[in-house]
């Protein structure tokens, strides 16, 4: 006789449907794509919004989240590249332009939105990088981001339990 039960194996995992994205992963996304154009090509922050809110995906978003990300990075570009550049290896204006603007929203987003986590910016930042940025850019910005939340957020780098 054959015994044909199966085991359940961690191949199961892997035909399981991808989680959704979250309405505030959108807007990171979407302002990933408006940093990258100012950066790029240029523009002023109405002309980006207004394009990047014609978009399919911003109709999944957090519009409200998404604005101020988006106002607010584009508004702060030089204090927030004064915050990040103590922890570069080479200037700013030298990263990737993926890289660059990554590291800009999440670095904003460590000092104004006190709310999030900074584990769970930090994260969202390493899925745009894997997504968006080269074969290593998600390492480069978690080693940043993991040294300026020491910095931008002290009392609650200490406060948290070590990563496993």
């Amino acid at each position: 006789m054959t015994d044909t039960t199966h085991p359940i194996t961690s191949t199961a995992k892997i035909n399981s449907p991808p989680k959704p994205k979250s309405r505030r992963r959108r807007s990171r996304e979407l302002v990933l794509q408006g940093v990258y154009q100012w950066r790029t090509v240029g523009g002023s922050t109405e002309f980006i919004e207004a394009q990047l809110r014609e978009s399919d995906v911003f109709l999944k978003a957090d519009g409200k989240f998404f604005a101020k990300l988006l106002r607010g990075v584009l508004k702060d570009t030089v204090f927030i590249g004064e915050n990040i550049q103590p922890f570069l290896d080479r200037p700013l204006k030298d990263l990737s332009p993926v890289e660059y603007s990554i590291l800009l929203l999440s670095t904003y987003e460590l000092v104004n939105f006190i709310e999030t986590p900074y584990r769970a910016i930090i994260n969202e930042a390493i899925e745009l990088a894997r997504s968006y940025g080269g074969t290593d850019g998600y390492k480069y910005v978690n080693g940043v981001l993991d040294k300026l939340a020491v910095a931008l957020r002290t009392a609650e780098v200490k406060s948290s339990p070590p990563r496993r």
